[in-house]
């Protein structure tokens, strides 16, 4: 007899150990799915962010931050009188002449249109710019020979290199005895750029004062083009340059020029945002999995704490406080681990290069050698909001459940 009873006291010792041991095993799973989360959360975000710094960083030095057109074009001597007063204005680091136009390029018969604006090689914009020409050079543009510079995707586009001549057609007409015809000219390519976003693919360069002879303009200027220190200040600084120009200035700002080119890569973050946040989700259905699973198993336990005089109430908040235990170790092991990678995720692919020996990032098309990454503290902080959050929504119905039970059911049932 007492065999027998040692058999089934041992049987069941058995089974709850099994019992606690899967309970752990999936608290452990638990923490590890929101490790993960977090982690390639805060990673791929600030990978994202490292991006769009770089992206902004390289059109900020070859796009004017404000633009400014009067009602009226302005001579050389009135492009001095503003200039004069522009270069006192705090943050402002240089204002050039602005002489564009839109355009259409002809090559073997392919076309494309551009905006052709004009440069002049003495300037600090162009000393900038310089970086950015990968075929070719400045020092080729040279006044009266109407050459021009092209972005890389326009020469792909067009199949032109360094020394092919190309017809700029101007939207303007020649009025002949035998007809109408439009206006056009033939360029020698002088060189190719490459910033690695839309200018590439939308801009041209040619010599200043080519460009205003071939738009009939002469020495009048259609605005100013200013560069500022601090590009993202451009609403405070036009607020201080307005009194400067007349009623009917046109003000553009490069945040006008490139609004749906990052209106897009900021929707690209978002949706990416929401696609990771479905690992943290599958974290909070394990945390669900694994406080019912405990329940279940601690019915007895909760029936003698209940006996004991344990409301509701306060065995609601002991499964409240396990699930959310769980969850918030997960959350900052994630935060730190996110950090710690997005912080070395460059040198790491580095050594991940040098070690397969090939380019997982080849400069020539994605114009970096090393990943960019940028830690923002406001993501990193939204992250660890929203994962707190949903471990206290996976833990309350659990614990919800663990609250209803009625001791004397329970009792009778284990007993």
């Amino acid at each position: 007899m007492f065999r027998t009873v040692y058999f089934f006291v041992g049987l069941r010792y058995i089974q709850s150990i099994r019992r606690n041991g899967y309970i752990t095993f999936t608290s452990f799973f638990s923490i590890i799915a929101m490790i993960l989360g977090v982690t390639a959360l805060i990673t791929v975000l600030s990978v994202m962010n490292g991006f769009d710094q770089e992206i902004k960083g390289r059109l900020l030095q070859v796009i004017p931050h404000i633009t400014v057109q009067p009602p009226q074009r302005f001579s050389e001597i009135e492009y001095r009188a503003v200039l004069q007063r522009l270069v006192d204005v705090d943050g402002v680091e240089t204002v050039v002449p602005m002489a564009q136009s839109d355009v259409m390029l002809s090559f073997e018969s392919r076309q494309i249109g551009v905006r052709l604006r004009g440069v002049d090689p003495k300037e600090k914009f162009a000393f900038d710019f310089q970086d950015n020409i990968v075929f070719g050079g400045l020092e080729n543009l040279k006044e009266k020979e109407f050459q021009i510079l092209v972005g890389s995707q326009v020469a792909r586009k067009l199949g032109l290199f360094v020394g092919d001549t190309v017809q700029i057609i101007l939207p303007q007409i020649n009025i002949t005895p035998i007809g109408i015809f439009p206006r056009f000219k033939s360029s020698v390519v002088a060189g190719i750029y490459q910033v690695g976003a839309q200018v590439d693919a939308s801009s041209s360069l040619m010599y200043r004062k080519d460009l205003l002879a071939l738009l009939h303009q002469n020495d009048r200027f259609s605005g100013l083009q200013i560069h500022l220190s601090e590009p993202f200040t451009v609403a405070s600084q036009i607020k201080t340059m307005a009194p400067f120009f007349s009623e009917g200035t046109v003000w553009r700002t490069w945040q006008d020029e490139m609004g749906s080119f990052f209106h897009a890569m900021k929707m690209e973050k978002r949706v990416m945002s929401f696609l990771l946040s479905v690992i943290i989700a599958v974290a909070a259905f394990n945390i669900v999995a694994s406080l019912t699973l405990m329940v279940s198993t601690k019915r007895l336990d909760i029936a003698v704490l209940r006996a004991f005089g344990a409301s509701p109430t306060t065995i609601m908040k002991i499964f409240l406080v396990q699930g959310t235990l769980v969850g918030s170790v997960g959350i900052l092991l994630g935060i730190f681990l996110g950090c710690l990678l997005s912080h070395n995720i460059g040198a790491l692919l580095a050594n991940l290069e040098i070690l397969l020996d090939m380019h997982l990032f080849d400069p020539s098309v994605y114009l970096i050698n090393v990943l960019p990454s940028k830690i923002l503290i406001s993501d990193v902080v939204l992250i660890a909001f929203v994962a707190f959050v949903l471990c206290i929504l996976a833990s309350l119905y659990p614990a919800w459940q663990a609250s209803r039970i009625v001791p004397s059911e329970a009792l009778r049932h284990e007993l």
